[in-house]
């Protein structure tokens, strides 16, 4: 599981300039199931996405395709975790622990 950590690197018109094209991105990978949950950090100084199912390398590919990313108005920060612990609403998407 990926936790994609957005942070704007231009001022919020910029961003919300952007937003339309932003959600329907969002909406994409909802639909395909990669997207759990995401949502502003307050501050409002970015934001963060929960993504399942897929690789680094997928992951790395969908942030760059981020029209935030794509208008240079915001970075990523990805941070990948195995999520062994959740609420039953997201047991799904539950890992195990790779054999040492």
């Amino acid at each position: 599981m990926f936790v994609m950590e957005l942070t704007y690197t231009a001022p919020l018109e910029a961003v919300d300039a952007q937003m339309d094209a932003h959600v329907a991105w969002l909406d994409r990978y909802y639909a395909s199931g990669v997207f759990l949950a995401s949502g502003r950090k307050v501050p409002r100084e970015g934001g963060v996405i929960l993504a399942a199912g897929i690789s680094r390398a997928e992951a790395e590919k969908i942030t760059a395709e981020d029209p935030f990313v794509v208008a240079g108005v915001c970075a990523y920060r990805i941070t990948e975790f195995i999520a062994t612990k959740t609420s039953a609403e997201l047991a799904a998407v539950r890992e195990v622990l790779p054999a040492s």
